[in-house]
């Protein structure tokens, strides 16, 4: 009887943490494989003390009113937590402040980002790739719900036309995010080690992984990534393209985070973008590769670049050369990278303008508010504090009131997506 009460007690403490984790829009379905990744990552009192903390960053201060420990016990709790990278480890204006991030892009890949002795990777990602790779929950919500998704691609910049490259905007350059960030790191890719844990990793290089920012910050603090310089982080990202590498990155105009420069066969993100095409997973560049029919020769090298198979080869239906090919694009499941353009050396590939861009996020705060609105969990982010009984009252509430059909029709509107959640993030920023 004992045992089987521990055994119960353990479970509520994982499940209170996952609850807790899908209150933020990029949660983690309930799996028997979640449990067993998140009882490798945090033991039974890390779990119970994390299930209990805010979304939005915190101080010491709270997290020891929330734990009812003194602010010295909170620090060590904290600080053994950001060691691990379970969480961040933010310097701000107002003082040192913590936060949980969402499972990815957050604590699951840093718990791979380099080799570790301090737990077990190989089981850790053998439990992952099962919840990732073989179940469909915790992707298909991560990546297929809603419109605004938690990452974008960004175009090859040389393979931009001149004309082309006047129009692509500072936030749509990977260079750009580079350039202008506060920090930079770089770590080891968590998709390409956690497949080679399972024996299933390709060649592409694994120690090009980019975090910026705050992100990188933290994660350099705790030597989770390598400090690096502007010139070797561009460095990379050349190198990357030249292997044919997609630059996949936070969806946000401002503060990117990270940018991975994934591959077709080990990435979540592409992975993903084929087994959900018609969900849109990724946002796109504004561009799509177009295909001049009379030049292209049927090599058929940018169907085998194509991260995301949106190009294929179809018949040229040429009577004087009946096997003739030539590359036909699927616009629904392009990303407008510009990988193929790169790899076409008749030239019978360009990038051209989408007729519209899709919104990008201006910031974390921005997104987090758009996804919140479009999985139904606003509530949460608004009433933060889980242990003020007013704020669970106040959450079901709003819940409820947002599940009525005209605040649906509402917040879907873009001009409540756009302009006023901007202006007003950036007012309260």
């Amino acid at each position: 009887m004992g045992s089987l009460m521990a055994h119960h007690h353990t479970r509520s403490v994982y499940d209170r943490l996952t609850d807790r984790l899908n209150r933020f829009p990029q949660g983690a379905p309930p799996s028997e494989h979640l449990f067993r990744i998140l009882s490798i990552l945090f033991s039974e009192r890390e779990a119970a003390l994390v299930a209990a903390l805010p979304i939005k960053p915190f101080g010491v201060a709270k997290a020891a009113a929330i734990w009812k420990v003194g602010e010295g016990e909170a620090t060590r709790v904290l600080d053994e937590l950001s060691s691990r990278a379970l969480l961040l480890d933010l310097e701000t204006p107002e003082g040192r402040r913590f936060v949980l991030p969402p499972p990815m892009a957050g604590f699951f890949e840093f718990s791979l980002m380099r080799t570790r002795t301090d737990l077990d990777q190989k089981a850790l990602a053998e439990f992952f790739y099962q919840y990732l790779n073989v179940e469909e929950d915790f992707v298909r919500a991560l990546f297929a719900e809603g419109t605004t998704q938690v990452g974008r691609a960004f175009v090859s910049e040389p393979a931009l036309s001149s004309g082309n490259a006047l129009h692509v905007l500072d936030f749509e350059r990977a260079s750009e995010v580079i350039l202008t960030a506060s920090h930079l790191g770089i770590s080891r890719c968590y998709c390409r080690h956690k497949m080679e844990h399972v024996g299933r990793a390709c060649a592409a290089p694994q120690d090009i992984c980019m975090t910026f920012n705050a992100s990188a910050e933290s994660l350099v603090k705790h030597g989770h990534a390598r400090r690096v310089d502007v010139p070797e982080a561009l460095d990379l990202l050349a190198q990357a393209r030249d292997l044919g590498l997609v630059q996949f990155g936070e969806n946000v105009r401002e503060s990117v985070n990270f940018i991975c420069n994934c591959c077709g066969c080990c990435c979540e993100a592409m992975i993903a973008a084929r087994r959900f095409a018609a969900a849109h997973p990724i946002h796109t560049t504004a561009f799509l590769p177009a295909v001049d029919a009379a030049a292209c020769t049927g090599c058929e090298r940018c169907v085998r670049a194509c991260p995301v198979e949106a190009l294929a080869a179809v018949s040229a239906n040429d009577p004087r050369q009946p096997r003739r090919t030539v590359a036909r694009l699927e616009v629904d499941r392009c990303l407008g990278c510009g990988v193929c353009v790169r790899t076409c050396r008749p030239g019978a590939l360009t990038l051209e303008p989408r007729p519209a861009r899709t919104l990008t996020p201006l910031n974390g705060a921005h997104r987090a508010v758009l996804m919140a609105i479009e999985r139904g969990t606003l509530q949460h982010l608004l009433f933060d504090n889980r242990t003020l009984w007013s704020h669970r009252a106040m959450a079901a509430f709003l819940g409820a009131v947002l599940r009525l059909p005209p605040a649906q029709r509402l917040l879907a509107t873009e001009q409540v997506r756009s302009r006023y959640l901007e202006t007003l993030i950036r007012r309260f920023a």
